[in-house]
């Protein structure tokens, strides 16, 4: 029923990863953690929707990530500073002056792919 939807946001979300990584090689530190952040949000929207039918309404990936552990039954440990970093990049990178350098960046990379690889596999049990 939702396959459709479930299937776009999940090719939007590999594309912000995808667009993430070549900001980073061309050392757009503001974009690559703006691009992170929406890769995982609409990753972990995508998996939602596939799970549960429903589409959620919020962006803060720390009520995603447990919104996906509710319906899954299971808690899902993922450290919460990681988490908060990458909500303010794409707050920042909207709304705020915020000027991001090469470690945030390689650490919202970083951090997107490993939510990438831990809800994939919430998706492959």
């Amino acid at each position: 029923m939702h396959k459709k939807e479930v299937d776009l946001l999940l090719r939007r979300s590999k594309n912000f990863l995808e667009a993430a990584k070549e900001r980073f090689n061309k050392k757009d530190w503001d974009l690559t953690c703006f691009l992170a952040e929406q890769a995982v949000q609409l990753y972990f929207k995508a998996v939602i929707l596939e799970e549960s039918g429903q589409t959620p309404r919020t962006q803060s990936l720390r009520q995603l990530i447990a919104q996906l552990g509710q319906i899954i039954e299971k808690r899902i440990d993922y450290d919460r500073n990681l988490l908060f970093m990458l909500e303010n990049a794409y707050f920042n990178a909207r709304y705020i002056a915020v000027i991001y350098e090469k470690e945030q960046a390689e650490e919202a990379l970083k951090t997107a792919k490993e939510l990438f690889t831990l809800v994939e596999n919430i998706r492959n049990r």
